[in-house]
């Protein structure tokens, strides 16, 4: 009973919390332990780069990073004199702003972790593999589904599910598995661009209010002319070849699995509603569709898995979440809000901002995002508190998006499916396709000029 009563007050403190003021930044940047924040910021980042090579998983370093920034922002703020309850404010912001985040994402993966679980995406596989396609119709087919695909879930889960698709099918092709995952992570990136659930960074514009659900739309052509540039061209140098015949028999999709695919789109409708008509955030509209899969797991279990040894357990599911993902965005926002508590982003916004105008940073912004993950690419951003139109964050949501297209480290998409290649999708052999990609690029831009502008 106490621990409830403990609990319960807890909760009764939150609104007073939410509703602290604006804080004010320290203002600092260029006092010595500053730069060592900055320093310990860009080393971690360095271990996030070299996952593939370390084996060193992204969270762990930049979590690190996080609780030591913030160590440097509260004795410099002690040290400037600045009440405690305003770094409290800052703190605060920062864990609404990850908290929101995370429980979106959270049921996002618990559902297609549950899809896959029914066999929907193995199902999609095998009818692939089984109609025995030539390379040049599995060129497009695969980057089309992934384009799609991705907008509903995130660009590393569409990416490595079609990539399990053209491993298959090319595992004695080289030159396509290689083509075919640039196709992918091209294709990926530019999907998830137009939908709020297709990338976290249009996730947090959509989440931030700079635009509504339905304006990311915009981008649906943008995005396409990023995929289909860069594709036209690759497409000239896929082999002419059909792939050998696998004899794979039919997976078939466990039941409910269509069940499970309803209740997500009925997730996502519930979502906007009450992002649009509530003007609750998304996250709450997210949880309550989780709990739309809590329940129709209990009929599952009752139904198909009353045995002991064949239990349906959706909290598998929730375990089975992208947790270093996860972790690695709690360490990305606390150690970018933390920089930008010290001054860093108001530093960074005059640079480029003021000096380069809101199209031509947005455009840097897109550049910045092929070498530095989107994350806490687009949370910088976000944290400037920028006065922009909606023509200008639509063109951010667009460049941070497909930015990471240009090399394979990228974007999570790339970076996973180097692993998945076995040494067939290389660094190098994405870079040979960098400057066909860079033009998709700029061709985005310039439809997104042409039809938002």
């Amino acid at each position: 009973m106490l621990r409830l009563l403990m609990i319960f007050s807890g909760l009764m403190l939150l609104p007073q919390m939410a509703a602290a003021g604006e804080y004010s930044n320290i203002g600092m940047p260029g006092v010595e332990r500053a730069i060592y924040a900055l320093l310990i910021f860009v080393i971690a980042y360095g271990f996030v780069m070299a996952e593939e090579f370390t084996g060193l998983r992204k969270s762990k370093p930049v979590i690190l990073a996080a609780g030591i920034i913030w160590m440097h922002a509260a004795l410099l703020a002690e040290q400037a004199g600045i009440p405690i309850e305003q770094t409290h404010k800052a703190f605060e912001f920062n864990l609404d702003e990850f908290s929101e985040l995370m429980l979106f994402l959270l049921v996002a993966m618990t559902y297609i972790n549950a899809m896959a679980e029914r066999n929907v995406f193995e199902a999609l596989r095998s009818w692939l593999i089984r109609k025995e396609f030539g390379f040049k119709k599995l060129f497009w087919i695969t980057g089309i589904i992934t384009f799609f695909l991705s907008a509903v879930a995130d660009n590393l889960t569409s990416a490595l599910l079609v990539g399990a698709v053209v491993m298959a099918v090319g595992a004695n092709n080289e030159k396509f598995v290689a083509i075919g995952f640039v196709n992918l992570v091209v294709a990926a990136n530019a999907g998830g661009a137009f939908s709020p659930f297709g990338d976290i960074t249009t996730l947090m514009v959509w989440q931030a209010g700079y635009a509504e659900f339905f304006d990311f739309f915009n981008l649906f052509i943008p995005s396409v002319v990023n995929y289909v540039v860069p594709a036209a061209f690759m497409y000239m140098a896929v082999p002419d070849e059909k792939p050998e015949a696998t004899g794979e028999d039919a997976v078939k999709m466990k039941p409910g699995a269509i069940t499970v695919c309803v209740l997500f789109l009925l997730t996502i409708i519930t979502a906007v509603s009450f992002k649009q008509f509530l003007h609750l955030p998304p996250f709450m509209g997210m949880m309550v569709g989780l709990s739309y899969l809590f329940l129709y797991g209990y009929r599952l279990q009752v139904l198909y898995h009353s045995g002991e040894e064949d239990e349906y357990d959706i909290f598998n599911k929730v375990r089975d979440a992208e947790w270093d993902t996860l972790f690695f965005f709690f360490g990305v926002v606390f150690s970018v809000g933390g920089l930008g508590y010290i001054g860093y982003l108001e530093l960074l916004s005059g640079a480029m901002y003021d000096g380069l105008g809101d199209t031509g940073a947005n455009i840097l912004v897109g550049v910045l995002s092929a070498i530095v993950d989107n994350i806490p690419v687009m949370f910088a951003v976000l944290s400037m508190n920028l006065e922009m139109d909606l023509y200008q964050w639509l063109l951010v949501t667009l460049t941070a998006g497909v930015g990471g297209s240009m090399l394979s480290v990228g974007s999570a998409a790339g970076v996973a499916l180097m692993g998945q290649s076995k040494h067939k999708y290389t660094f190098f052999s994405h870079l040979k396709w960098t400057p066909v990609i860079a033009a998709g690029y700029v061709a985005s831009i310039f439809t997104h000029y042409l039809i938002n502008g």
